[in-house]
């Protein structure tokens, strides 16, 4: 596709909470996506990482597709509720643009497993999924493209392009989920901090 996928995996229950059936699926795709990929991955993969037999997974999912579908949708889902509220959370717009650019960053380093999956893997959902998704995306595109042309309205951002910016913006922060590992020498906040300021570069703001 054209457009940029953005996005996470997100809405699963935490360490300590109690899991159910459903849920322990969903965590095993993630993790069993992530080790194989979706198409070296097999339900039966999916099930035994579960602790469960390869019929049980069928009593809750259609498929490993649909697995992938919802992990895809509540990532999205939830990426778009982060942008939102970060740029509801100031008038400025440099202050506005910090604030999505710093939490875009560190939710894809601190979840990268999760991240990989729902950016690198989006080709083998179904055809009406992926428009689902698609949609999603176009949002959180729509939302950086807003925070940048409003910079550029109010003087304060020189760029051509607010259209191009905003996606050079989100791809960095889409990529830090491929490289990102958790035993590297930098944190989550150390590297949305630097991508703060490339993001300043970018779009040409006063430093």
């Amino acid at each position: 596709m054209s457009e940029i996928a953005v996005g996470r995996g997100g809405g699963l229950p935490g360490k300590d909470a109690p899991v159910g059936a459903r849920d322990r699926l969903v965590a095993a795709a993630v993790e069993s996506f992530a080790s194989k990929g979706f198409h070296g991955t097999s339900t039966r993969d999916i099930a035994a990482a579960a602790g469960m037999s390869p019929a049980a997974l069928y009593v809750h999912y259609k498929s490993k597709e649909e697995l992938l579908y919802l992990i895809s949708r509540r990532g999205h889902e939830r990426t778009l509720r982060l942008v939102r509220d970060c740029a509801a959370a100031s008038d400025d717009p440099v202050e506005r643009l910090l604030a999505v650019v710093r939490a875009f960053t560190a939710d894809h380093a601190r979840d990268h497993t999760r991240a990989r999956i729902v950016n690198y893997e989006l080709s083998a959902l179904d055809p009406e999924h992926l428009r689902e998704i698609a949609g999603i995306r176009r949002a959180i595109q729509q939302e950086m493209r807003g925070l940048v042309e409003v910079g550029v309205e109010a003087g304060v951002f020189h760029t051509s392009h607010p259209r191009m910016t905003a996606l050079a913006l989100l791809s960095l922060g889409i990529d830090v989920a491929r490289w990102y590992r958790d035993e590297g020498e930098w944190a989550p906040e150390d590297i949305a901090e630097h991508y703060c300021e490339l993001a300043l570069r970018i779009v040409g703001a006063p430093r």
